[in-house]
């Protein structure tokens, strides 16, 4: 989801509460602060050599001890419009950081309505090789007899 597919969902229905389903099926407290609205750039070379870089917009969720703090879709709005000159694109995927219980980075990958709420879907990131004609010639593949 880019950050203008979540600004659309958030203004579509600005009185629901907002909530963030984790891969594992629950949800983010109901309590969760949105503090931070970030653009993220990575440069970075891989083991290829080639130089790359990787853009999104991140947003931090903090679960203070405020458990009647309340964050719904028109105040998640507010926030990410102060953010978005920062941004520099509205374009950009979008990625929410949350404490899980380490600090863990979550794509996100859609949205629902459900029981009063607008919830965002957070998806997984997995890495990968990025050079893997270097890394894994084909003459080296597990079970050839060369590794």
């Amino acid at each position: 989801m880019t950050v203008a597919e979540f600004r659309a969902a958030l203004l579509a229905q600005p009185g629901l509460a907002l909530r963030f389903r984790l891969p594992t099926g629950g949800l983010t407290p109901i309590h969760a602060h949105l503090t931070e609205v970030a653009r993220v750039e990575k440069r970075f070379i891989d083991c290829g050599g080639t130089v790359r870089t990787a853009l999104s917009a991140r947003l931090q969720l903090w679960t203070a001890d405020d458990t009647d703090h309340r964050v719904g879709c028109a105040r998640a709005a507010q926030v990410l419009e102060r953010g978005t000159a920062l941004l520099g694109s509205t374009d950009l995927p979008l990625e929410v950081e949350h404490d899980f219980p380490l600090l863990t980075v979550f794509p996100v990958v859609g949205s629902i309505v459900e029981d009063g709420a607008r919830v965002f879907l957070l998806g997984t990131l997995k890495t990968d090789c990025l050079a893997p004609e270097i890394c894994t010639p084909k003459a080296c593949q597990p079970g050839s007899g060369c590794c």
